[in-house]
């Protein structure tokens, strides 16, 4: 059981841990960093456990066990799988969420003017975002038609994120083809049977990026995903909330929750600020010329 809220600011070093299905940088570099500028030295006020399950579904809540087991004053959860995880290991422990997609439809929360219980924070993935994501794509193959999804089963925002994806494409006249998996050895037949079917694909962020990328470049299929993480791995583009602000959030969050307020009575954001960011290696692999416009306004171009 967590200390009573009231007397979280009296608690040094306070305790907050950070729970997430696949690895969470570059989110915790800046997590840090913004709780640095909040007043928190690690080691002296504050202490930072970070958790990942390293993308192993199966082992999310046991991990998120073991994490509540230890009492932190408050924990931060990367996206849908890990709050999930967590919100079922407690519902007295503070839980703040970092990029969370459709929190009131996954009754995370009661609303988000008024979340209730135990969970507040950042929302995610947002209809816009995913109209943007084949908007870009659409822009940089004009004759593009049919584009693949790799989704996963594992997750329960998949149905948001397919659904999402599903209207947009309507919207511009393109045809998705969604394959729902749950381990990373049904990556490899889905990739070579839409090598020859899509001319694109588009990864759900809480699968295994890397495993998904190299297949992409592979098969030759330019792949997006809305988490900068999938580009660094290899892939060609993303565009998805900035880890930046939902770190900077998240932390605002945690410190007014270490001062004494309720989770349940902060109301839950949407994020605001979305960044584009392309990996100019991976064109040149795949052999795409980026059009000058995506070049000019991207926020992050990987060289």
């Amino acid at each position: 059981m967590a200390l009573p809220l009231a007397g979280l600011a009296q608690r040094s070093p306070a305790r907050i841990a950070v729970v997430s299905l696949v690895n969470a940088e570059p989110h915790v570099g800046f997590f840090r960093q913004m709780m640095g500028e909040l007043g928190y030295r690690e080691g002296e006020n504050v202490v930072i456990d970070v958790r990942s399950a390293e993308g192993k579904q199966p082992e999310l809540e046991k991990l998120a066990a073991d994490v509540v087991a230890q009492r932190p004053d408050v924990i931060v959860t990367y996206q849908t799988p890990a709050v999930l995880a967590a919100g079922k290991a407690t519902r007295t422990i503070p839980i703040v969420m970092m990029g969370v997609g459709d929190p009131v439809g996954m009754h995370l929360v009661a609303s988000y003017a008024r979340p209730g219980g135990n969970i507040t924070g950042i929302g995610g993935a947002t209809p816009a975002a995913g109209a943007k994501t084949l908007e870009l794509l659409r822009d940089l193959l004009p004759k593009m038609r049919r584009i693949a999804v790799l989704a996963n089963a594992s997750d329960p925002f998949m149905k948001p994120f397919v659904a999402q994806l599903e209207s947009a494409a309507a919207s511009l006249g393109l045809e998705l083809r969604v394959a729902p998996v749950r381990s990373v050895e049904e990556y490899e037949a889905h990739f070579s049977r839409w090598e020859k079917q899509t001319q694109a694909v588009i990864v759900q962020p809480s699968l295994n990026r890397f495993r998904a990328a190299a297949l992409a470049l592979k098969h030759r299929l330019p792949s997006v995903a809305p988490s900068v993480q999938f580009v660094q791995a290899g892939g060609l583009m993303s565009y998805g909330n900035s880890p930046r602000e939902l770190a900077r959030k998240a932390a605002v969050f945690a410190d007014r929750i270490l001062k004494g307020a309720a989770p349940g009575e902060l109301p839950v954001e949407q994020p605001s600020v979305f960044e584009l960011v392309v990996n100019l290696k991976t064109a040149r692999a795949l052999g795409i010329h980026l059009p000058p416009a995506i070049i000019a306004r991207a926020d992050g171009i990987i060289q």
